[in-house]
């Protein structure tokens, strides 16, 4: 099935009070730009997996919808760079929505319907653990907790999110499993009588909790096999957005000075010490206060 004509505009980096762009990949990067209703992906075709998504969300405006389930290519690309349901199928794998369901189901009821039918385009998704925990439900909450603190900025926020795509990924029927997820969420504030950009990111960590040789042993038995590779229990963390781009190779510049984690020039250069990395184990934990 492909996907119903999406309505166009896509992600509008004016829809704050600020202008907040797309993270974009270094120049000459290989990537589909796709607008959907209230959202973009931006896809890396060789990965057949999103390197970003963005998606404006208006929490004064949301509709409860029938979800569906009706996945879908996008028509508007070769189906060999897409990841469909040949990878999902038969195994306890999810298609986890990257922009989340309900985030662009907003406005007038035809926009909020159609936004609904874009978020279950595959292009939308990404293979994660099928297991339901207490730190999914926290990851798959975090944009209705920001809302709620974004309530002076008319019940708006913007959110990037995506697969973190490392060469290290194991390869599952020729897909590159993604072991963890990033995402980002910015809005605006009054401080002093001037609006004020404010950004806050996070990191879903997916890799197994085993020894380097249980690992090994666990994804030659996955390849011999047929069966995925093994995942572990979400964890969350607030980390710094710093952290994020030395992941992604994103420009996340803007976004990292707006981070309300710590003051940017606390911030280490070297992104692969994580000690300002910070796990969740409930909304309580995280930091939405600019220091």
């Amino acid at each position: 099935m492909n996907a119903a004509t999406p309505l166009p505009g896509g992600y509008h980096a004016d829809f704050l009070d600020l202008q907040v762009p797309m993270p974009m990949p270094a120049e000459g990067t290989v990537i589909r730009d796709l607008p959907y209703t209230h959202f973009t992906v931006l896809l890396e075709p060789v990965r057949r997996l999103a390197l970003v998504t963005g998606v404006n969300i208006d929490g004064d405006q949301l509709v409860d919808v029938s979800r569906g389930d009706e996945w879908h290519l996008d028509s508007r690309i070769p189906i060999n760079e897409q990841t469909g349901e040949a990878v999902y199928a038969n195994n306890d794998l999810d298609r986890g929505h990257l922009v989340r369901r309900r985030d662009p189901v907003w406005g007038d009821a035809s926009t909020a319907q159609q936004a609904n039918v874009d978020t279950f385009a595959y292009t939308n998704a990404a293979p994660q653990a099928g297991a339901f925990n207490q730190s999914k439900i926290l990851w798959l909450g975090l944009e209705d907790h920001i809302l709620t603190y974004a309530r002076r900025n008319r019940n708006r926020i913007s959110v990037f999110t995506a697969p973190v795509l490392s060469t290290d990924d194991p390869v599952y029927r020729g897909v590159g499993i993604p072991q963890s997820f990033w995402k980002i969420a910015a809005w605006t504030t009054t401080i002093d009588g001037a609006t004020v950009l404010q950004a806050a990111g996070f990191v879903l960590d997916q890799r197994p909790q085993l020894s380097d040789l249980d690992l090994d042993t666990l994804r030659a038995q996955a390849f011999i096999t047929g069966t995925p590779p093994p995942l572990g229990p979400y964890r969350t963390f607030q980390v710094p957005i710093r952290d994020i781009a030395g992941l992604t190779d994103l420009d996340l510049v803007a976004l990292s000075d707006a981070d309300v984690l710590v003051p940017v020039s606390d911030v280490r250069k070297d992104t692969g010490n994580r000690e300002l990395w910070a796990e969740l184990s409930d909304m309580s934990g995280v930091h939405l206060q600019g220091i």
